[in-house]
């Protein structure tokens, strides 16, 4: 089946061909910076959440506490030592 002509004229295949890998870019020195340094990856995202790792800790602390020092008092009473309702 054969392929229809494009109303705009524009060829994507054409572009993509035209476009493909630049044996020098000569833009790449200047876009180098974006990658390296304090802009790569790691240290973009490094500070994104300064306190969660204090909180971690802390929230464990918290619950180690919870389970071993304090006495649980809560809803836990038996229904027979009420005396009078049987």
């Amino acid at each position: 089946m054969a392929q229809r002509p494009s109303l705009t004229g524009f060829d994507p295949q054409k572009f993509a061909a035209a476009a493909g890998n630049a044996k020098h870019d000569p833009w790449a020195r200047y876009e180098a910076w974006r990658y390296t340094g304090p802009f790569s990856r790691f240290n973009r995202f490094k500070g994104s959440l300064p306190g969660l790792g204090t909180a971690t800790v802390a929230f464990g602390i918290y619950l180690a506490a919870e389970h071993f020092l304090f006495k649980d008092e809560h809803g836990h009473h038996d229904s027979h030592d009420d005396k009078g309702h049987h």
